[in-house]
């Protein structure tokens, strides 16, 4: 679906968009992408471009449902902040006060903030044991708290967390909610359903498990991802069950779009106020200044960039102010464009200043410089269709 510039999008640049996609899939960079533009809350553009997978035997939809990866976070971030919101814990609280278990060899000194700002000096860990299963969050907080310990003290070094700082915070929500909820339920209960959002889950919810693209990591998997059911080296993005707060949340971009837009609105969707403004203003400053991102540091290094600034606000990723490498936005978005992705396939972002929001969910995981090398060009394209 492409609309006509009266949405304060050029048709024609949203168009070669859609051809540059088009040629991406064909020089097999990728196998797909369901996209989504918009300019002030309106649509200008929703595509189901390509393919589910390598063979291209499954032609993608529009409500093809995807694993989001580390875009999962944005839904833990979204908790955490409510809980802040309604005073169960602050920036400043430690972990351990909220999770006792969490203690010892400086652990006691981290705070939500340093685990927002990935800050908190903890090993980057895809998996605090190896060969065990992650679907299960009460195994994952139980092996953190035995195994992951500091690598120096928190604020010193911006080191982003695949999957401790979002398990901590996923289980410290679920611990202060005066309901005794699961952290399934409080995501269901006080995100997904205020915002509409009927087509995300955590875990493969069996209605959604039809139109789940099962993600393909082209053979370079970076580490299995084990489930409890035994469905394969990957087979945790199966779970119908998987309580993973880092990495375990499915959804279609129509749906990722309405998240989006609830942040753009300053934190309320269709009349349902989910977060404050003062919130989001908060989340949306970066609070790492000119500190890299250990982890891309080393990626810029090895394909030749020069490292820059992490950008990291209160769990998002944010444009910033220097020329480089950026997926949020590329080069031509306003310094404040915000927003998260998920590993070399999954992205979304706003542009506070030009009012414009964009959703891609991909087929064909990419290398994560490859990945930001792609992204970059198409947000540049995005931006520029703006009038």
């Amino acid at each position: 679906m492409i609309k006509t510039a009266t949405d304060g999008l050029d048709s024609a640049r949203l168009n070669h968009l859609k051809s540059v996609i088009e040629d991406d899939i064909n020089r097999d960079r990728y196998f797909g992408a369901v996209v989504a533009v918009a300019r002030n809350g309106e649509l200008g553009f929703l595509e189901a471009i390509g393919w589910g997978d390598q063979a291209h035997t499954l032609p993608l939809q529009t409500d093809s449902v995807f694993s989001l990866f580390s875009l999962t976070k944005a839904f833990t971030n979204a908790l955490v902040f409510r809980a802040i919101e309604q005073g169960q814990f602050a920036l400043t609280t430690r972990v351990v006060e909220v999770i006792p278990e969490f203690t010892g060899e400086g652990r006691e000194m981290i705070n939500f903030y340093h685990l927002l700002t990935h800050s908190s000096g903890l090993p980057p860990v895809w998996i605090p044991r190896e060969g065990m299963y992650i679907d299960k969050l009460d195994d994952i907080i139980e092996a953190i708290c035995e195994n992951i310990f500091p690598l120096q003290p928190p604020g010193e070094l911006v080191h982003y967390s695949p999957l401790v700082h979002h398990a901590l915070m996923g289980e410290a929500v679920r611990r202060c909610d005066p309901q005794g909820r699961s952290y399934r339920e409080l995501l269901q209960q006080e995100v997904l359903d205020p915002l509409g959002m009927q087509d995300t889950a955590m875990g493969v919810r069996k209605d959604l498990k039809d139109r789940h693209i099962f993600p393909d990591f082209r053979g370079k998997p970076p580490q299995e991802h084990l489930g409890s059911s035994d469905l394969g080296p990957q087979g945790a993005f199966a779970e119908e069950h998987a309580e993973m707060p880092w990495v375990g949340g499915i959804s279609t971009v129509p749906d990722l779009f309405r998240f989006a837009e609830m942040f753009r609105q300053g934190g309320t969707l269709d009349g349902k106020r989910v977060l404050s403004p003062a919130m989001i203003e908060l989340a949306t400053t970066n609070w790492t200044g000119d500190k890299p991102n250990e982890l891309y540091k080393q990626i810029a290094i090895k394909h030749g960039w020069e490292p820059y600034p992490a950008y990291i606000g209160l769990g998002f990723g944010l444009r910033g102010d220097q020329v480089c490498p950026s997926i949020y936005g590329g080069t031509l978005a306003s310094p404040g464009t915000f927003g998260n992705y998920g590993a070399g396939s999954t992205l979304f972002w706003v542009d506070p200043e030009w009012d414009i929001t964009f959703v891609a969910l991909t087929a064909g995981v990419m290398h994560p410089a490859l990945n930001i090398e792609r992204f970059q060009r198409l947000n540049d394209i995005v931006m520029s269709a703006a009038v």
